[in-house]
């Protein structure tokens, strides 16, 4: 194990935070989080009681608030971010501040020291060539805002030095602040409670992971931090390649009720379409312990609990 860190967290209890920072907890080091509560939940509740955890609410793009938790941090993980295409579209300006601004923010305040690992997206490879492996030093071609500002806050992040980039394939799995939105989970999420879905364009490809991997690799990042720095590294499931068509084919296995189809007309406003290599990490010793399959059935249980009919009738 790593010595034991004083690691601040921005957006610590997003859907990856509620995850992160426990795992962190649990591995001795001493954890801060400063998060907006946006979404208006607790899903750091069960963390509270941790001697070594402590929370801060405000907002992760005001130097004012930034300074004093900077002071005494070993290591910066800023997860604060809008993170998808659609949300990023709805608030053009918050996406820009949160995603790249308050990164470059962070950048500047920090001593050259002090340590930053920072998870992107391997959305930022954007549409990759037939049957070609993206790599880490594929050419980054980001096709949605989501993208660029996180393609330009991991440029930033690597420039500077001294930091780790994670760039995360489309991640999946049950956490205490859910995402139902994300493309694994809102599959099972309509194959569970709707039984049926329509594909647009079912051919597109992209990575998957789950995230406790993701958790995974930040944890081993600090361990094996002066060997893994300042590069980025794609962090995905090396077989899980899989287009829309053969991620319900997947999902069939679990619940044979559900039925998919492709659509006729219409195209998906998500363009993404690429194939990922892991090996970079997968070379420094790094391998996921939790399969598509594993997470799929994580989902079903998550999804006996979890209704999203807020807004229905029945």
């Amino acid at each position: 194990m790593a010595d034991s860190k004083t690691i601040l967290v921005t957006g610590g209890a997003g859907y990856l935070g509620s995850i992160l920072v426990p795992a962190l907890l649990d591995a001795g080091h001493t954890v801060t989080v400063l998060d907006s509560f946006l979404f208006r939940q607790a899903p750091l509740a069960h963390v509270c009681a941790h001697p070594n955890f402590d929370i801060v609410r405000g907002d992760a793009r005001s130097e004012e608030m930034l300074r004093p938790l900077i002071k005494n941090a070993d290591v910066v993980i800023p997860l604060a971010a809008l993170v998808g295409a659609p949300l990023c579209d709805a608030d053009t300006l918050a996406a820009a501040s949160t995603n790249r601004d308050a990164v470059l923010t962070l950048v500047r305040l920090l001593s050259k020291d002090q340590r930053i690992m920072m998870p992107v997206t391997n959305s930022g490879y954007g549409i990759g060539e037939k049957g070609k492996f993206c790599t880490e030093d594929t050419p980054l071609r980001p096709i949605s805002l989501y993208g660029r500002t996180k393609v330009e806050a991991e440029a930033a992040v690597l420039e500077r030095g001294n930091a780790i980039s994670f760039r995360l394939a489309t991640v999946f799995g049950m956490a205490p602040r859910m995402r139902i939105d994300l493309l694994v989970n809102d599959f099972v999420h309509r194959a569970v409670h709707d039984r049926a879905i329509v594909l647009f364009e079912p051919h597109f490809k992209r990575n998957y992971i789950h995230i406790r991997d993701v958790a995974r690799a930040f944890l081993h990042g600090l361990d094996r931090f002066e060997t893994m720095r300042d590069r980025p590294y794609n962090v995905g499931l090396s077989d899980a390649n899989l287009s829309k068509w053969e991620l319900c084919e997947v999902i069939v296995r679990h619940l044979p009720k559900f039925v998919f189809m492709e659509a006729p007309i219409g195209e998906d406003p998500d363009k993404r379409d690429y194939i990922v290599s892991n090996e970079r990490i997968e070379a420094t010793g790094y391998a996921p312990a939790f399969s598509l399959d594993d997470g799929i059935r994580e989902l079903i249980k998550g999804y006996r609990m979890l209704r999203n009919g807020r807004y229905g009738n029945v």
